[in-house]
């Protein structure tokens, strides 16, 4: 990216974006690309992990989870992967738990974006994950999860751009070998239906560069529209915006 400093205006309240997909879609890849672009126009933004600063109970959760299912903790990596036995587990029972540990965690959600956005020094919040990750992992086929998503959905924040990277499920198990292939394929469809319901931007697999590109054109469009003046300059060089 190259360097660019433009006269910077205020946006209140700041930008709400999340970033969701399958493990191995790249969200690691892609934020850390849109905070560089962000640095380079002189935003001021801060990043949270989802599972990290908003769910609650995380380390009851996964130790749960680990010693029931006898999961494996830890990220996979084709060096060394890792079996986990958490989100792809599906029981009734734990249908349940997690819609009741979903609804909590979408009230602290709330409560934390109210305090972030009262902050005057941010412009952006970026999200890695978001409450879209969480139902992903619910059966949508039932009607009922389908109502309760719908619900939980309408309660959170919803971000100016919430961003679904799409990925083939083979290459994402190749990145990350974590979960079977077969629930990476459930797992997906279960994002684009949620992009659907939500309104969310998926952004079809490529190569990381073209991908970087289609979601700086979308950010920049929702920044220019919260806007305030100037319109901010583009770090990614001057190729033709591709469509989404």
């Amino acid at each position: 990216m190259t360097s660019a400093s433009p006269t910077r205006s205020k946006i209140s309240p700041p930008l709400l974006v999340s970033f969701s997909g399958i493990d191995g879609a790249g969200k690691s890849t892609q934020i850390a690309n849109l905070e560089a672009g962000l640095s380079d126009t002189g935003l001021r933004f801060v990043k949270l992990a989802f599972w990290d600063h908003v769910a609650l109970l995380k380390g009851l959760r996964e130790d749960t989870m680990v010693k029931v299912f006898k999961g494996e903790k830890g990220i996979g990596s084709p060096e060394k992967p890792v079996r986990r036995n958490d989100k792809n587990v599906r029981r009734w029972y734990l249908t349940l738990g997690r819609c009741g540990l979903f609804m909590l965690d979408a009230i602290h959600l709330r409560r934390m974006f109210n305090k972030l956005r009262q902050r005057d020094e941010l412009d952006v919040i970026i999200f890695d994950r978001y409450t879209y990750d969480e139902l992903a992992s619910l059966q949508l086929e039932n009607k009922l999860v389908r109502l309760y998503a719908r619900l939980l959905v309408s309660m959170v924040p919803k971000p100016d751009a919430a961003y679904v990277l799409d990925a083939d499920p083979e290459a994402a198990h190749r990145r990350k070998p974590e979960y079977p292939v077969d629930f990476l394929h459930r797992y997906r469809d279960a994002y684009l239906f949620l992009a659907r319901m939500a309104g969310m931007c998926v952004i079809t697999a490529g190569t990381p560069e073209d991908v970087k590109e289609r979601v700086w054109e979308h950010f920049r469009n929702k920044y220019e529209d919260a806007l305030v003046s100037p319109a901010i300059t583009d770090p990614m060089g001057t190729r033709q915006p591709q469509s989404l």
